[in-house]
């Protein structure tokens, strides 16, 4: 349930983040638009270049010829909302004059920009524009021929995009806060149904097992006596089957009850530090017989003093789960490979045996409740595929996680637990 509300946190987190970010890049494009457009017909202003042009022809179909209009005069035009200058340039290129034609900052060193341009520009194609980067270019410049640059000081725009950009990045850092708050809450309402249901139904299997632990605490005690003072040639065979079914039963209710306070509880304050180099050395001296009766050997590569804060009987539980299962799986003459070390993240530990692999499409599936990939072999074993659910709960308890693969013939089983 846990993993299903992070999930839903980061969706829609993720949804609303993209969103954000359209919305405040849209702005910033749409606003560097104008701003550059404004500089572009600013630099444009002077395509005239002086003497009489064509007027269109008149309503009463007479010749544009007859009508002319006057060139506009450069060293008196005033352009609004814009520093320009235009620049005279005398038949060596040197600068003859510098006009203004609009309001003047103060923060501008027209001369120094004005020989920069020409030395830039000089000899070149005539009509050359140049507005570059607005964030930081302090001004655009038009060469319209050997005789003119227009010069425009980019400066105040420059000012206003770089404060909306920083801006925006402000908002856009508080609006995170915002959505990441926004996204838990709506994240609640969607998820309450679904953990109203999984409570539920953890409530009903810790109660359901509870409630059968009694009966079934009498049918094993009957069944023991009825055993014992069963006579040869009795029904002696249906009291076994009655014994060997309730422990059976006796063992997947148990398996229940421990899972289910194993996601009750989560991960737990009160966690120890253990050396879990020796805990993990311990199960495997404990298992040498087991795999023994199996023809298999275990050997191990565990680094000494690995320390780390958790529950001692969970980890014996976890790694006694996980080796018997590597055991019970590994061909005969053949070795299970218990490792244990330190790595940059925490502590890795691998457990490797030679044995039938698991299938691609049951490499995460293996981990769930009642899912066995083997059902054929599972009841005879008195396996019911909740040792590997409670395995994942330890290992996500102590705030690392196990995984499975097989390569090569062989299958491992890694257990990562973060620092």
């Amino acid at each position: 349930m846990n993993e299903l509300r992070r999930k839903t946190i980061l969706t829609l987190f993720s949804i609303l983040t993209v969103i954000l970010i359209t919305a405040l890049a849209a702005l910033n494009i749409n606003i560097y638009r104008r701003e550059y457009m404004s500089i572009e017909r600013g630099l444009n202003v002077f395509d005239n270049r002086g003497g009489f042009k064509d007027a269109p022809p008149g309503p009463d179909g007479t010749s544009g010829e007859a009508k002319k209009q006057k060139p506009r005069d450069i060293d008196n035009m005033m352009i609004a909302d814009n520093e320009i200058y235009t620049v005279k340039l005398d038949t060596d290129g040197e600068i003859s004059g510098i006009i203004n034609h609009g309001s003047v900052s103060g923060n501008f060193d027209i001369n120094k920009t004005a020989v920069t341009v020409r030395d830039r520009v000089y000899g070149s194609a005539a009509g050359i524009i140049h507005i570059g980067n607005l964030y930081h270019e302090s001004y655009s410049y038009k060469y319209r021929n050997n005789d003119l640059i227009v010069i425009l000081n980019n400066t105040e725009k420059s000012d206003k995009l770089k404060f909306l950009l920083i801006g925006s990045v402000i908002f856009f850092a508080i609006m995170e806060a915002v959505l990441f708050l926004v996204s838990r809450l709506i994240t609640g309402r969607i998820v309450r149904p679904a953990e109203d249901a999984f409570k539920r139904q953890k409530e009903f299997i810790a109660d359901a097992s509870h409630e059968l632990k009694t009966p079934l605490a009498v049918i094993m005690a009957s069944a023991d006596e009825l055993r014992d003072d069963a006579a040869p040639g009795t029904n002696k065979q249906y009291i076994e089957n009655i014994r060997y079914e309730s422990d059976r039963m006796n063992r997947l209710i148990t398996g229940l009850l421990d899972l289910s306070k194993l996601e009750e509880s989560g991960a737990d304050t009160s966690y120890k530090e253990e050396d879990l180099s020796h805990i993990l050395e311990k199960t495997c001296l404990v298992f040498d017989g087991v795999a023994f009766e199996h023809s298999v050997t275990i050997q191990t590569d565990i680094e000494k003093n690995l320390m780390f804060k958790c529950n001692k009987d969970d980890m014996e539980k976890m790694f006694s789960t996980i080796l018997d299962n590597a055991v019970k799986h590994s061909h005969k003459d053949t070795a299970v490979r218990v490792s244990a070390h330190l790595i940059k993240t925490g502590i890795e530990i691998k457990i490797t045996d030679t044995g039938d692999p698991i299938k691609d499409e049951d490499r995460d599936r293996i981990f769930e409740r009642f899912y066995r990939a083997d059902r054929s072999r599972d009841r005879s074993n008195n396996r019911y595929g909740l040792g590997l659910a409670i395995a994942k709960r330890i290992a996500l308890n102590h705030n690392g996680d196990i995984k499975a693969g097989s390569a090569d013939g062989d299958t491992t089983f890694e257990i990562v637990f973060r620092k």
